[in-house]
């Protein structure tokens, strides 16, 4: 097994260089480098609500701690999600627009970018898909596809977890919750990266590219609701959708807001999981020690997981009217970054938050899966995927031996692997 467990001490010497003005914690590189961690631990202790003046996400307020990220995510009145939930770097907002010229802008603003009264309804309808009968019902199918991919895997040869276990399971459920075409699958997990990813990233290599694979895919998601619409209601994702009375008339970007939604939001938290699992047992072989020794810890882990890794780094807001946070007054208009992935190591809170720890005395208190109103609709049925994955794991192989560095995500929004090779060395 190799050593991975390095840390980065160049990035601790170099962020401490910085002029605290002139951080700017949005930087892609940092996340992709694993070099994040001095910047954040900074902003914790220094200056927890800080404003980036200039950057590539042009002005914007970073929220650090706990209790500041719970008071924003918390206050749907003041704080907005209409005009998007993520940092938007401008420049590559301007390119695109180069890139489509006079053609229309499909940016859709599904449930998440809604503030209520709009947003209750259009999360209600899509929730039965989500609620613990039918997450009872989807077990057995995910349990079933779980052992087919790992009784699928090489003994003995290195490969790609994140191709061959993290987006598949995830591609065979999200097909499951839409009821998509089974042969299809991978489709959506490469959307999910085609719409997070900008050119030169990901699966992304030109914005005419990036275009044409989303036409591709509101135009699959058109047939299948126009088939819907005229079908017996079922309890898959685009039926819940085209029959309920508030979503069945919505405008077509309002659709195509939803179904990147549901996509992204279904593929990223359990694909990028799935893949922190395993790093972070092998990074700390006591943890994987416990977890063999007591497979009652997997949801534990599953937990501590989520909250280590930390699948989305954060969310965005904007301010619509002056609020003061942390002593500070941010103005109306402000965007305002909540960094879950710097809450969830929050000294303040979590008793050795830089530890991973799988059988802590509250694993599931946690910052990522949000709060308030937005909070991840999906969550159960994510951490039901996971608990599964690792259950079946465990009967099957000994151990999972990381071998090599993860090629992690060019995302200041997504915490994930685009790979992680590892080998399985026997079976049980």
């Amino acid at each position: 097994m190799m050593n991975i467990a390095v840390k980065p001490q160049a990035a601790v010497e170099d962020v401490s260089a910085v002029p605290l003005a002139e951080l700017n914690p949005g930087r892609a590189k940092r996340f992709q480098d694993d070099t994040i961690w001095p910047v954040f631990e900074r902003l914790r202790r220094e200056d927890p609500v800080h404003l980036t003046e200039e950057s590539e996400f042009g002005r914007y307020w970073s929220i650090t701690r706990w209790e500041d990220i719970l008071a924003v995510d918390t206050n749907h009145e003041d704080f907005s999600s209409a005009e998007g939930i993520t940092l938007i770097n401008q420049e590559a907002l301007e390119e695109q627009r180069k890139a489509l010229g006079d053609r229309p802008q499909r940016r859709g603003a599904g449930f998440i970018t809604m503030d209520e009264p709009e947003h209750g309804p259009q999360r209600k309808a899509v929730s039965p898909t989500m609620a613990p009968a039918n997450i009872a019902k989807m077990a057995p199918i995910v349990r079933e596809r779980a052992g087919q991919i790992l009784d699928s895997l090489p003994i003995g040869e290195p490969f790609d977890w994140v191709d061959k276990v993290s987006k598949e399971l995830t591609a065979m459920t999200l097909a499951t919750l839409f009821d998509f075409p089974f042969e299809d699958r991978r489709k959506l997990t490469y959307w999910s990266d085609v719409v997070t990813n900008q050119p030169g990233h990901g699966p992304v290599t030109s914005w005419e590219q990036k275009f044409k694979d989303m036409y591709e895919c509101f135009g699959t998601f058109q047939q299948l609701w126009n088939e819907r619409l005229d079908a017996e209601p079922g309890i898959d994702l685009i039926s819940m959708l085209a029959h309920n009375p508030s979503t069945r008339d919505m405008p077509l970007e309002e659709f195509q807001g939803n179904v990147i939604l549901l996509i992204v939001g279904g593929n990223d938290t359990t694909r990028n999981t799935i893949s922190g699992s395993v790093f972070e047992l092998n990074r700390n072989p006591a943890e994987y020690d416990k977890l063999r020794a007591n497979p009652d810890l997997i949801p534990s882990m599953v937990s501590e997981t989520i909250r280590y890794q930390t699948p989305l780094a954060h969310m965005a807001r904007v301010a619509k009217r002056d609020v003061e946070v942390g002593g500070k007054t941010i103005s109306a208009g402000d965007r305002v970054a909540m960094w879950y992935i710097s809450g969830n190591r929050d000294e303040t809170r979590i008793e050795r938050p830089n530890d991973y720890i799988i059988d802590r005395a509250r694993p599931r208190e946690h910052l990522s899966f949000g709060f308030g109103v937005h909070r991840c609709v999906g969550n159960r049925v994510a951490e039901m995927q996971l608990t599964i994955i690792w259950e079946e794991i465990l009967k099957r192989f000994p151990r999972i031996e990381v071998v090599g560095q993860p090629t992690r995500t060019f995302s200041a929004f997504v915490h994930g692997f685009e790979s992680l090779p590892v080998v399985i060395p026997a079976r049980n």
